[in-house]
């Protein structure tokens, strides 16, 4: 009987140290997220279940196309491609990005740019036509969804502060056939 005992304690014990690790885990370095809405077609799609790395932008900045979220409202977070970095320079001509005046080449946009049938995808704009300055102001970065057509960002709201982002997308797990890293 005493055996029983000491035996569930220990299982209790390591239950709770599970638990204890697992709320750490979620609370300091990864989080899931449930995308709504479709701003990031085809990348990714309503209802896709992703994990969310916390710490690295503790550790290292942000990375021009890496998918971020972050809390655009008290209340809403939003997912979004990183287009413009701090002191970058952006203009769109002709559905074609210029990062301080080179041409940038967007692969993940090609799926919807074969699917127009007129126009472009992206409207022509500057940087400081939209918000006014010429280069991302320290601190901020400029995001845009995939489906550039159908995506509140960058262009309607302006930057995104360093300290209003959640984390990097690193991983899709769900539906799990589409089952990827996120680069």
């Amino acid at each position: 009987m005493k055996k029983d005992k000491r035996e569930a304690f220990e299982w209790l014990k390591a239950l709770a140290i599970a638990v204890i690790i697992a709320i750490v885990i979620r609370s300091f370095i990864f989080t899931n997220y449930i995308v709504e809405g479709q701003s990031m077609m085809p990348t990714l799609q309503d209802g896709n279940r992703l994990i969310v790395n916390k710490i690295d932008y503790d550790i290292t900045k942000p990375h021009r196309f890496d998918i971020i979220v972050f809390h655009a409202t008290p209340t809403d977070d939003y997912v979004k491609r990183v287009i413009g970095l701090p002191g970058d320079s952006i203009e769109y001509k002709n559905d074609v990005l210029y990062i301080n005046g080179k041409k940038v080449d967007e692969p993940y946009l090609k799926p919807y740019k074969e699917q127009l049938v007129s126009g472009l995808l992206t409207e022509n704009f500057t940087l400081k036509e939209i918000t006014g300055v010429e280069r991302v102001p320290k601190g901020k970065v400029f995001v845009m969804g995939d489906n550039r057509r159908n995506s509140v960002d960058s262009r309607r709201f302006g930057f995104v502060d360093m300290n209003q982002i959640v984390g990097k997308v690193d991983l899709r797990y769900w539906p799990f056939s589409e089952f990827n890293m996120m680069h």
